[in-house]
């Protein structure tokens, strides 16, 4: 599947808003701060956005902070429509339920894209099955660890030493000790930490 390679500091940059990519560094060392307009050529009076480009921007807001494609994308949202509730709602409990979200907010990884390629460089296993594959989606009662030779990488040594000072998402619990995740609920929206405006995303696909 394609994937977008290019600085992730663009992607902040055309959003007009930091989305914090790339874990730490873009605490410590962040382009946006720096350079807040979009890239590309500067013009000297920038017109004001419709409220479709308003939408678009917001839309493309969640999925790259997600690190979705658009025809995946498309299906999450066909998926939250298809669900009881508010599709915006819904939408969000979605993506945060991927694994290699899941993986994030255990702290395991800094950012999304590093939790991501470890999901597919097949470092973890959900219910003691090995699971490579980003898009999986956890439910509740499920019980995320380490493979046993993964044990064994400096990645993990690193990750087990720092993880005393990760917040873990009050929908899922973690042994520090044995570094295991279990998902204690589905996330409800109260719980997931965003500032994304999703009754914007629903009205982009629903014109």
């Amino acid at each position: 599947m394609a994937r977008y390679t290019e600085a992730k500091c663009r992607l902040c940059r055309r959003s007009g808003d930091k989305l914090f990519l790339k874990g730490d560094k873009c605490i410590t060392k962040c382009v946006f701060d720096k350079r807040p307009k979009p890239p590309g050529p500067q013009l000297s009076r920038r017109r004001r956005l419709s409220d479709r480009g308003m939408q678009l921007r917001e839309k493309q807001k969640v999925r790259y902070s997600y690190g979705v494609l658009e025809r995946q994308f498309r299906r999450f949202f066909a998926e939250a429509e298809r669900q009881s509730g508010i599709t915006g709602e819904n939408l969000l409990v979605l993506l945060e339920k991927r694994l290699d979200n899941v993986v994030y907010r255990l702290g395991f990884a800094d950012s999304r894209t590093q939790a991501r390629q470890l999901v597919q460089h097949g470092h973890f296993m959900v219910n003691g099955k090995n699971t490579d594959i980003p898009s999986f989606l956890a439910k509740e009662g499920d019980v995320i660890g380490w493979r046993e030779a993964s044990k064994k990488c400096n990645y993990f040594k690193l990750a087990a030493e720092g993880i005393g000072s990760k917040v873990v998402a009050s929908w899922l619990s973690l042994d520090k000790a044995s570094m295991v995740g279990r998902v204690i609920s589905v996330p409800a929206p109260g719980d997931i930490e965003t500032k994304f405006d999703m009754a914007s995303v629903v009205e982009y696909y629903s014109r």
